[in-house]
């Protein structure tokens, strides 16, 4: 059974927050991008923990390692809780339950208690799947893959920013209050786990789970699947090939972000010999680019659908997953500054532009196992994050354990021309499409006959077109005719 009411349209009605999908993709983004914000909230500051606990560099390493380590069983856990009780109440409770671990690294004595926080810390990264399920349940076929990137690259825009707050919130403790560096990263942390304890209340009382209600409800009427269905389609799509096709994918593109995430900041520190503010905010830049480049990624993926199908979304994936891991083997040879920074930020937009692009080809997978194919993808990327980790915890000089990384990613492009649909598959999401597209048409025409003063029969009567007009129009419009000359013909 498919939701109903989805919308059709995101930028024409942005601001329009008295609609719930509208006012839920605001919340969720929002949510997302302080999820982010105090996962790497400690990466920034890791220069003054190194030296007020005296970790070595395998002890850094393994803090790495574990800051992305628990997520992986989080993230396949979330979608399968989706599925059975809804994004709502899922959300809300991970904001609540993973604020503890944020405020709890504030009292860390020592490298094990820092190390435990760091890897509970991790769990909330499992918000990713969630801003993913609760989006694409939100929006039609025709703007979900643009809706699911520009919700989660502005969610992942956190850990951008969060390089250059989170040292400047040190600061305003350390030298604004004259407290020690002990206590300002400590105090620092406590108060973004605050922040993230307040956003989980808002997230149960300003959004809900579906267009027309909670999953409570919809069951109680016949119009969703019961729980009990969820665990048995959560098994079902482990069974698909694609789906691990696409978690080795996300491990590649989101996977690397995240270990960018961990170690930029300490390595503009190290290697370039930058102060902790401005390594801080030369790491921010790489994140900034999820402003708008994971958006890139998944409107292009839409409109590559719209050209060549569900196989132009998996091309696209390709072109941009390959041309990441070339960036990033330039990156790692980059040993001049004024190099090294375009060089990060061409390499970022790729790798931002791969994330949206795997996520416009997720809800194509399987409608009935959303969740399951969300959390599982979305773990790749932290296998991802860890396995790439160990490359930073020995001897091993940076510059060469990205250059590695790189070909890695190079090579892991090509497994997405091996995701295939069926011709029913192909069929079903056109039609999908069209729906979406036809719907996101009548609304369009709708707001300007309103605003000439057509009455509401009229409007009726020139707005009802079908799926084959829609599908015209969406051809017509790729080719570049105007379509101000195009005439609708009809009964």
């Amino acid at each position: 059974m498919e939701l109903q009411n989805k919308a059709t349209s995101l930028w024409g009605d942005f601001l329009r927050v008295d609609k719930i999908q509208i006012r839920t993709f605001h919340v969720t983004w929002f949510a997302f991008f302080l999820c982010f914000f105090a996962w790497f909230g400690i990466a920034p500051l890791m220069a003054v923990v190194r030296e007020e606990l005296s970790l070595t560099k395998e002890q850094v390493g393994w803090t790495i390692i574990g800051a992305v380590s628990a997520t992986v069983f989080a993230r396949v856990l979330i979608g399968w809780l989706c599925d059975r009780y809804g994004p709502r109440l899922t959300y809300t409770w991970l904001l609540v339950l993973a604020s503890l671990p944020v405020m709890g690294i504030g009292f860390a004595h020592d490298f094990t208690s820092f190390l435990i926080f760091r890897v509970l810390i991790g769990v909330i990264g499992a918000s990713f799947v969630i801003t993913q399920y609760h989006t694409t349940n939100m929006f039609a076929p025709n703007v979900v893959g643009t809706a699911n990137a520009t919700s989660a690259g502005w969610g992942n825009l956190g850990g951008g920013v969060t390089q250059f707050a989170m040292p400047m919130i040190f600061s305003i403790f350390v030298v604004g209050f004259g407290m020690n560096t002990a206590f300002g990263w400590r105090a620092s942390m406590v108060v973004a786990g605050a922040v993230i304890l307040f956003t989980g209340i808002i997230y149960f009382f300003f959004t809900q789970d579906a267009p027309d209600g909670s999953y409570k409800d919809l069951r109680a009427q016949g119009k969703m699947p019961q729980k009990k269905q969820a665990t048995g389609d959560f098994f079902h799509a482990l069974k698909d090939y694609r789906v691990w096709l696409l978690f080795c994918i996300y491990a590649a593109c989101f996977g690397i972000e995240l270990i960018i995430f961990g170690t930029l900041a300490l390595y503009f520190f190290d290697y370039f010999g930058l102060n902790l503010v401005t390594a801080g905010m030369v790491a921010a830049s790489f994140g900034l680019m999820n402003l708008f480049a994971r958006t890139l990624g998944g409107v292009f993926g839409d409109n590559f659908a719209s050209l060549w199908g569900l196989k132009g979304r998996a091309t696209w994936l390709f072109i941009v997953l390959f041309i990441e891991g070339l960036a990033l083997m330039l990156f790692s040879q980059m040993h001049a500054l004024f190099l090294a920074v375009p060089t990060l930020l061409f390499f970022s937009l790729f790798t931002q532009m791969s994330e949206g692009a795997t996520f416009s080809v997720v809800p194509f997978i399987s409608k009935k196992s959303l969740g399951a194919v969300a959390g599982v993808v979305g773990a790749g990327g932290n296998v991802g994050a860890v396995t790439a980790g160990f490359l930073f915890k020995g001897d091993l000089d940076w510059h060469t354990a990205y250059f590695i990384l790189g070909g890695l990613v190079t090579c892991a492009s090509f497994l997405a021309l091996f995701i295939r649909f069926s011709k029913a598959d192909e069929v079903e999401a056109e039609e999908r499409y069209d729906r979406g597209y036809t719907q996101h048409r009548r609304e369009a025409a709708r707001k300007h006959l309103e605003v000439l003063g057509v009455d509401d029969d009229m409007i009726e009567k020139v707005t009802v077109f079908g799926s084959r007009e829609a599908h015209a129009y969406k051809r017509l419009e790729a080719l570049g005719v105007d379509m101000s000359t195009v005439k609708i013909k009809t009964d």
